[in-house]
């Protein structure tokens, strides 16, 4: 299916490229959410009538993640956990949880945002974690997971 992107699409194109996609990804996740419309001959019109508007619109949600990256770059985070003698934890701090954390820090920031490049984390000790808040912007932050008694 030809498909128009809306917005920056990773391992997609930029706004207003046409691309080829599967009929279910168009159908199912770029179309629902907004990032994308079927490349008709309507819409491709409608797009370059609207090109400045949407690129202004993407220029605003660049800007304020830059912003956002820039509060959450190299901030630490703590987290408690129950854990065994050894320092393994008898659970797991997840996505959800830094989220969490971060929220609890001031910071908005939602679970699909926060990237473990390792898995979960099962063991007490600092982890480095990016937080995704946009295509183009990443934060570094430490995650410092303590032993709960």
């Amino acid at each position: 299916m030809q498909v128009i992107l809306m917005e920056k699409v990773i391992n997609l194109g930029q706004l207003g490229d046409v691309v080829k996609v599967k009929n279910g990804f168009a159908r199912n996740f770029l179309i629902p959410q907004g990032k994308a419309k079927r490349a008709t001959e309507n819409n491709v019109a409608d797009f370059a009538a609207r090109r400045a508007e949407l690129e202004a619109a993407e220029a605003a949600k660049l800007a304020d993640a830059q912003a956002r990256g820039a509060k959450l770059e190299g901030l630490t985070v703590q987290i408690a956990q129950k854990a065994g003698v050894d320092g393994k934890l008898f659970g797991s701090v997840t996505n959800a949880d830094v989220a969490v954390a971060l929220a609890a820090q001031g910071h908005k920031v939602e679970k699909g945002q926060v990237r473990m490049a390792t898995g979960h984390l099962k063991q007490i000790g600092d982890h480095p974690v990016t937080i995704s808040l946009h295509p183009d912007v990443v934060a570094n932050v430490t995650v410092t997971v303590v032993g709960e008694q």
